[in-house]
């Protein structure tokens, strides 16, 4: 039996909470990653309270020596990592020619560099154990959205980021997907309507008459497919893209 340890980054609220509380009653023992250790106190004690077993773990992805300490402190007291789902992201949402040089570094630097730094943290861990699974988490705005230059480039990017893992880890027992969400009702899609200068109830009014399946999607239903992607029986898919998103994407 493989260890049931998992790492969620960007962990604190939305998708990255509901993943690790949803891996957290999978059975799973869960690193909560966010900024600050403090920050995840409300998702560690929703795991705690369905009975599970977690550890809060403050740590900006993005940088070399926070990531090499997180995953050591991780392995030190829950035991060696076999799972990772790199969820932390940030907006910086502008135009082309309105967008600043840090807007494009800093999305850039937390959605890509901190997937790689943490990937290649934990791969460690995964091909000692011969057994592991990594989920990456796009978007649809990898097929290109309006203000979103920045992030769109990163989303797309981790696409192909995953198809490389899968073909370099396969062999050692790791498999690496990436699920790429359509509108979930969160705080950062708060924040997009705020850009376009729109109630929030009104954007996910409109938004939702466009998704086949008549609804805006919610943080349990990424947690439900993350929870798919990390489970043994999941082991002969590998490489792939999932699109939540109540309907086809291109």
């Amino acid at each position: 039996m493989p260890q049931r340890i998992a790492i969620v980054t960007g962990a604190a609220r939305g998708i990255g909470a509901a993943i690790a509380e949803r891996l957290g009653r999978d059975g799973f023992a869960v690193a909560v990653v966010d900024l600050t250790a403090d920050s995840c106190a409300g998702t560690v004690a929703a795991i705690e309270a369905d009975g599970g077993t977690a550890l809060a773990v403050g740590a900006d992805v993005s940088d070399t020596g926070q990531v090499t300490a997180a995953v050591a402190e991780v392995a030190e007291k829950l035991g060696p990592p076999t799972v990772l789902v790199n969820n932390a992201g940030i907006l910086r949402d502008n135009l082309i020619f309105k967008m600043t040089d840090d807007d494009w570094d800093s999305v850039i630097d937390v959605h890509l560099r901190g997937s790689f730094l943490m990937t290649r943290a934990v791969q460690a861990h995964q091909t000692e154990q011969r057994y592991g699974r990594i989920v990456n988490l796009s978007s649809t705005s990898a097929l290109g959205n309006r203000g979103q230059v920045n992030y769109a480039a990163a989303k797309a990017g981790l696409q192909g980021f995953t198809k490389t893992l899968a073909i370099e880890l396969g062999k050692f027992g790791v498999t690496a997907n990436a699920i790429a969400p359509g509108f979930i009702e969160t705080e950062m899609t708060a924040t997009t309507a705020a850009r376009l200068g729109m109630p929030f109830e009104d954007f996910k009014t409109g938004v939702a008459a466009a998704i086949p399946v008549g609804r805006i999607g919610q943080p349990a239903d990424v947690a439900a497919t993350a929870s798919f992607l990390v489970s043994e029986e999941a082991g002969f898919v590998s490489g792939q893209v999932i699109y939540v998103a109540g309907g086809p994407k291109d």
